[in-house]
């Protein structure tokens, strides 16, 4: 005999199938679950590399900035862009340009300390040598701290000579599409204070093998001041025609 008359065989089997249904959507949903947690462990660390990239490049551009910035005082002083580096009698390299431009950056106390005489490696500069300046260095552990990728584009028809200051009156072509400093492969980068910097051939050596810190491309400068992201894929000739300062190449908006 059926103790509970209002539960009729039929609503019994009924109430049996409703829970079955209702367990059948909860794994579903469990099982969607978890293959949503486990895209999201995947996709996690991409989104962190990508999150991770960004922020270099937005420290780089903050960077070159305050790198253009001291440039566009150095050059309102003496009516010309330091020269790539200083030499002595004998035509020995001895100071970057990075080092020139120390007063414009809020490091005048460095700048005195530096025997401009003497070497950038000798003994005597050995406090500012031994010196970490975030401004010129990546925000990366992918090099050392004192290590620089930010290095002058040089050359006879560059932005900067090797020796000489750069007059702006030689620079005739559009100064939005001349380079001036440039982001280089991390196999390139330098002491911040070695007159070491770019030239042409560095620059049109950038391609998709090189070991980049920034995917795709390189942070750089151009004389008028402004920032842009130079794809690797680039091609030869538009880097040649950014390079030089008094070619009157005819460059393109969008192809680089």
């Amino acid at each position: 005999m059926n103790e509970n008359p209002s539960l009729s065989p039929g609503s019994v089997a009924a109430a049996s199938l409703r829970k079955r249904g209702l367990g059948s959507i909860v794994l579903r949903g469990l099982a969607a679950c978890g293959v949503l947690l486990a895209l999201l462990a995947l996709l996690l660390p991409l989104f962190n590399r990508n999150a991770a990239s960004a922020a270099r490049r937005v420290q780089c551009y903050k960077n070159l900035r305050q790198i253009a910035l001291a440039l566009e005082k150095y050059q309102a002083i003496h009516q010309a862009f330091p020269p790539a580096h200083t030499v002595d009698s004998n035509g020995r390299p001895l100071h970057s340009w990075r080092t020139l431009i120390l007063p414009y950056l809020d490091q005048e106390r460095l700048y005195e300390k530096i025997d401009l005489s003497k070497a950038w490696d000798d003994p005597a500069n050995a406090e500012a040598f031994g010196t970490k300046l975030p401004v010129f260095h990546c925000y990366s552990n992918a090099y050392p701290q004192n290590h620089t990728g930010y290095l002058a584009i040089v050359g006879p028809d560059a932005c900067f000579q090797a020796t000489k200051s750069r007059p702006v009156a030689e620079i005739t072509d559009n100064p939005a599409q001349t380079l001036m400093v440039i982001e280089v492969p991390l196999d390139k980068t330098v002491h911040w204070m070695k007159p070491v910097d770019a030239d042409e051939q560095l620059v049109l050596s950038i391609g998709p093998n090189s070991k980049l810190l920034h995917q795709g491309g390189v942070s750089a400068l151009f004389v008028d001041g402004h920032l842009q992201f130079l794809r690797t894929e680039t091609d030869v000739q538009i880097r040649r025609a950014l390079i030089s300062i008094n070619g009157n190449e005819p460059v393109s908006e969008g192809s680089w």
